[in-house]
């Protein structure tokens, strides 16, 4: 039994071996069938991608050089068209070259014809000079022969007459030569002076002894005023300075005869209105602050001032001095303001004469320098400025300039002429004091109203500071010959009741219009 038993189990064990291997072996049959399919199918998408991908090369190849073709095209195009433009351009340069060649040609024969000429006539010249040369031998002899007198006698009896002849005419051109001469100088003195202005033309304003601050809002006036008025009180008396607090909006006043105190008053204002801590400390704290400040910016004005009119080598301290000019005033102008113009036109005198145009400039810059000498009181500006200019160790141009402010001082040198012209120049303008720019503006107001006070005149305009008057005349009550005598009326009429200095131009203005429409 246990043999049977063994036997039946190799036996069932031999059939399913060879089962197993009989269904392995049908799996893996199948398995190459599907993967002989699968690389059948491989292979045909790959066959399919490489046609597409061909074709595209090839259509791609065919974009490709059918864009490089049409680039090579237009750029063959293009060439062509500029080598045809070039020929075109040199065929009419040739035919420029021939026509000038042709010209040329013809001015060379008449060139020629007239030297031809020119040297017939020349000839023709000589021989006639032959001729006058033989007859005034000739003539000269019968002279010598019927006068007994030579030729060098002759000539001066002839030169001896004619001279007593033009001597009193010789004095008329030699007074009438002079008169114009005087003219002349004249004029150029004033052309002179015209260019000077016009070179150192600078704006004149009058000072003032107030300076408004403007505040951020009107709560900042009780804070400036403090409490029972401890910080108005405070600020007052440190700088001098009388602070006005009225109902304008945002604003305080500083008013003040010393402009330095002014500035620093205002500077200090300014710092506290910013800063926002206001008590008597911090006032005292910005006052000395502001004086600081202000001393720095008074040596950076002057600095600057010499720069600009180019003068060099001043001491420092003189420098200052010719800062704190800034601060000082003198019948309504700023001091710095009206030295560093008569500076400028010294300098423009200086240049046209030939003198030193540095000297000239300095001279001028430092003619009022001693105005700027604040502890001075025991002698006048003039003396403190000489004293100035002999510690600096400045030249006696230069101090022959500053003593031209004594009453009855005479100019020494050409620089301190030159200086003194200037000045008085600088003080004669219109505007350059308070009474001058209210004459002037008046003169003006009196120009239009006489224009005005004519009946013709619809309205007159005074310009050129007053060298012009433009006249708008009323074209429905005078006709154009009438405007020359309106002019002439109102010329008169200038002249009778105004001293004008200098001329004034008087110009009527007469228009017509005619206006329709046309429907």
């Amino acid at each position: 039994m246990v043999i049977t038993i063994i036997g039946s189990a190799a036996i069932a064990i031999i059939v399913g071996f060879f089962i197993g291997q009989t269904t392995h072996q049908r799996i893996v049959e199948k398995k190459l069938d599907a993967a002989h399919k699968n690389a059948s199918n491989i292979l045909s998408d790959a066959e399919k991608k490489a046609q597409n991908t061909l074709k595209e090369a090839t259509l791609e190849a065919k974009d490709k050089g059918n864009k490089y073709r049409s680039e090579v095209e237009k750029g063959l195009k293009k060439r062509r068209a500029d080598i045809q433009r070039q020929e075109d351009h040199l065929l009419k340069r040739e035919e420029l070259l021939d026509r000038k060649d042709r010209t040329f040609e013809k001015r060379e024969d008449s060139l020629n014809r007239q030297e031809e000429k020119i040297s017939d006539e020349k000839k023709i010249l000589e021989k006639k000079q032959q001729d006058a040369d033989a007859l005034i031998d000739k003539r000269q002899a019968e002279i010598t022969k019927v006068s007994s007198l030579t030729k060098e006698e002759a000539r001066d009896l002839v030169v001896n007459e004619t001279k007593k002849e033009l001597s009193e005419t010789r004095a008329q051109m030699i007074k009438q030569n002079y008169e114009a001469a005087k003219k002349t100088s004249a004029r150029d003195a004033k052309n002179l002076i015209v260019e000077a202005l016009q070179q150192s033309s600078a704006d004149i304003v009058s000072e003032t002894t107030v300076l408004v601050v403007t505040l951020p809002n009107d709560d900042m006036k009780g804070r400036i005023i403090g409490r029972e008025g401890r910080n108005i009180r405070t600020f007052e008396t440190l700088t001098g300075i009388d602070l006005i607090i009225d109902d304008t909006p945002n604003t305080v006043v500083l008013s003040g005869f010393n402009p330095v105190r002014r500035e620093i008053a205002k500077m200090a204002l300014e710092k506290l209105i910013k800063d926002g801590r206001i008590h008597p400390a911090r006032i005292e704290e910005m006052v000395e602050k502001s004086k600081k400040e202000l001393d720095q910016l008074i040596q950076e004005t002057g600095e600057n001032v010499i720069f600009d009119l180019g003068i060099h080598s001043m001491n420092p301290d003189l420098v200052k001095l010719v800062g704190h000019l800034k601060y000082k005033l003198s019948y309504g102008q700023n001091v710095l303001s009206r030295s560093i113009q008569v500076a400028k036109l010294a300098g423009v005198f200086a240049a046209e004469l030939g003198e030193d145009v540095t000297l000239a400039k300095r001279a001028g810059l430092l003619h009022e320098i001693g105005k700027a000498a604040t502890n001075r009181v025991d002698e006048s500006y003039v003396e403190a400025g000489v004293d100035i200019a002999k510690k600096f160790g400045e030249s006696q141009e230069v101090i022959d300039s500053i003593r031209l402010g004594e009453f009855g001082a005479e100019p020494h040198s050409m620089v301190a002429e030159l200086v003194e012209v200037a000045d008085r120049i600088s003080i004669a303008r219109p505007g350059a004091n308070s009474d001058s720019l209210e004459n002037f503006v008046h003169r003006l107001e009196k120009l239009e109203d006489i224009s005005n006070s004519f009946a013709e005149v619809e309205k007159s305009y005074a310009v050129q500071a007053g060298r012009e008057i433009r006249v708008i005349a009323k074209p429905e009550k005078i006709s154009d010959s009438e405007a020359i005598v309106l002019a002439r009326e109102i010329k008169d009429k200038i002249e009778t009741e105004i001293s004008h200095p200098g001329h004034a131009k008087i110009i009527v203005i007469r228009e017509v219009r005619s206006v329709d429409y046309a429907k």
